[in-house]
């Protein structure tokens, strides 16, 4: 039951994949990397419980840590980014 649990943990990363390559925008490419990184910890949990090392839980929640604040500074980064404005053309200039 968790060999079944696994594949379809990797195989959820693969289509979150595609879908971070793939997506339009910089917030689905975010999203994408976002489930990616919320697969990698249910992944190691599931991997420390059949292996039977409860050190893989800690590495886990570190991970799932990381993840958060990495999501959260690339918010706060596009959130704070001013768009770039072109000054106005003067057609008496030229």
């Amino acid at each position: 039951m968790f060999a079944a649990a696994t594949v379809a943990l990797l195989i959820t990363v693969s289509l979150t994949l595609a879908r971070a390559v793939l997506g339009p925008s910089v917030f689905d490419r975010l999203l994408a990397t976002n489930t990616i990184g919320t697969c990698t910890v249910l992944l190691l949990a599931v991997i420390g419980f059949l292996t039977g090392r409860p050190e893989f839980l800690d590495l886990a929640l570190v991970y799932g840590l990381l993840n958060l604040v990495g999501t959260v500074a690339v918010l706060k980064f596009f959130h704070d980014r001013k768009p770039i404005e072109r000054p106005p053309e003067n057609e008496a200039a030229r």
